[in-house]
């Protein structure tokens, strides 16, 4: 038995539509294929003659006048396709996290993709590589950190950041460190011109070893200039030495002098009862950047140190110092801002519980 063909009749609004998906470069080929039907059933044709017209199956012609005869343009729309189950849920994203908090294979250093693909054994490489992206985890990027443990961490960061902050009247507060071993390498630097025009500065890969020196370095807090001295080891009795040439730059002054938890810092109280105007006020262990002198290296490392060349060690001395003569002409303190000093805990913290 043959079905008759459903009555296409369009009401001009209707049929302004389908002429407008017609003329429209934008309108998608099947919406356009399904808009023709419509207005060839709409003039009286046949579901074969049209077929024949569009180029279809007659089935197809008969699906989309009878879907416009029952519900319209609406039904001219696409249904969504069920499509296939997704092979991968959220337990799989559980279960990516959970190898990331073992330790890798044996003989590797970090997780990769592939890595982590063949522990789970039934996730592909490439859905570990998209599961990481959306959850802006680099497996290739590293960062450090340092845990302090210190007992007495609250007391003594509180000590530290409330003499930056309220200094004891007439008292100066100064922060003192030692940076050992710096080199004097001498290497081959200069411009180097690309073939593409491009003109860079750089260094060569080899260098030559003319010795160390250490540098004691003494950061006065509310003034920023640096008093520095240069020795050839580092031990209690350069430490005591440098400390008599930064006491004797503040007679009959109060001096509050801020350090970090080195042995040769310590125990030094027969030299302390010598000079009562000054008190040493130790950081929280594993926490030396409490000390505002580790910035001031900083700064001396990337601006004086970082790429320079020395054929001794007395011109690298001699470098030293004229960049600490040339910071002093021109030095401030640093904006202490950090009223607040927490004791996080590092440990504990897994990708899986984040």
């Amino acid at each position: 038995m043959i079905l008759k063909a459903a009555l296409v009749r369009l009401t001009p609004e209707d049929r302004l539509v389908l002429e407008a998906r017609l003329r429209a470069p934008t309108t998608e080929q099947r919406d356009v294929l399904r808009a023709r039907i419509v207005l060839l059933a709409d003039e009286g044709r046949s579901t074969r003659s049209i077929a024949k017209v569009v180029g279809v199956m007659p089935r197809t012609v008969s699906l989309w006048r009878g879907r416009y005869a029952r519900d319209g343009l609406a039904g001219l729309a696409g249904k969504p396709l069920p499509g296939a189950k997704p092979k991968y849920d959220a337990q799989t994203g559980r279960r990516i996290l959970a190898a990331l908090d073992r330790p890798p294979p044996a003989g590797f250093a970090r997780w990769t993709g592939s890595l982590i693909a063949a522990e789970l054994g039934d996730v592909h490489e490439q859905q570990v590589w998209r599961f990481l992206r959306a959850q802006k985890i680099d497996l290739v990027g590293r960062k450090s950190w340092c845990e302090s443990k210190d007992p007495e961490f609250v007391a003594k960061a509180a000590d530290i950041v409330g003499l930056y902050l309220a200094p004891p009247e007439n008292a100066v507060v100064i922060c003192v460190d030692e940076k050992p071993s710096i080199q004097a390498l001498e290497r081959a630097q200069g411009y180097l011109k690309l073939p593409n025009g491009r003109a860079l500065t750089g260094q060569s890969h080899d260098y030559k070893r003319h010795g160390t020196t250490t540098l004691f370095a003494a950061f006065d807090v509310a003034s920023g200039k640096v008093t520095a001295a240069h020795t050839k080891r580092r031990r209690r009795v350069e430490f005591l030495d440098f400390m008599d040439e930064v006491v004797g730059g503040y007679p009959g002054q109060e001096l509050h002098v801020v350090l970090d938890n080195l042995n040769t810092h310590k125990k030094n109280d027969p030299w302390l009862e010598a000079h009562p105007n000054v008190t040493f006020h130790f950081t929280p262990t594993s926490a030396s950047w409490l000390n505002q002198v580790e910035v001031w290296f900083s700064i001396l490392q990337g601006k004086s140190l970082k790429g320079a060349s020395f054929t001794s060690v007395q011109q690298l001395k001699k470098h030293i110092d004229d960049f600490i003569a040339a910071y002093n002409a021109n030095s401030k303190p640093f904006s202490w801002t950090k009223t607040k000093v927490h004791q996080r805990a590092v440990k504990g913290r897994r990708i899986s519980s984040l």
